[in-house]
């Protein structure tokens, strides 16, 4: 495998253009064949070098077929905790103008 330029903080994806999902933990060793990734509202996972597809311009990208399950369902929910803050503070912010 060639060497991949993968630096701690990239963030992580499953396809360029979309929202990313968590972040490189660690810098990996010259011979590394896995990295750390922090994925958000989860925590940290390790993820094979087979499974990233490509590294461009501070990101990530990963393919979804080679990550384990337990992986593929904290994806999946990474962004949960903050869409529901975002529909409450809306919520909340609509009775406000309601009561005024």
């Amino acid at each position: 495998m060639a060497k991949l330029n993968i630096k701690q903080g990239d963030e992580v994806f499953l396809h360029d253009g979309e929202v990313p999902f968590g972040s490189v933990q660690r810098h990996p060793p010259h011979d590394a064949k896995e990295i750390i990734i922090y994925v958000e509202n989860a925590g940290e996972f390790l993820v094979p070098l087979s499974a990233v597809k490509a590294v461009h311009d501070g990101k990530v990208l990963l393919d979804k077929g080679k990550l384990h399950l337990e992986l593929q369902e904290a994806i999946k929910h990474a962004h949960d905790r903050e869409d529901a803050s975002v529909s409450e503070r809306e919520d909340d912010e609509f009775l406000e103008d309601k009561e005024e």
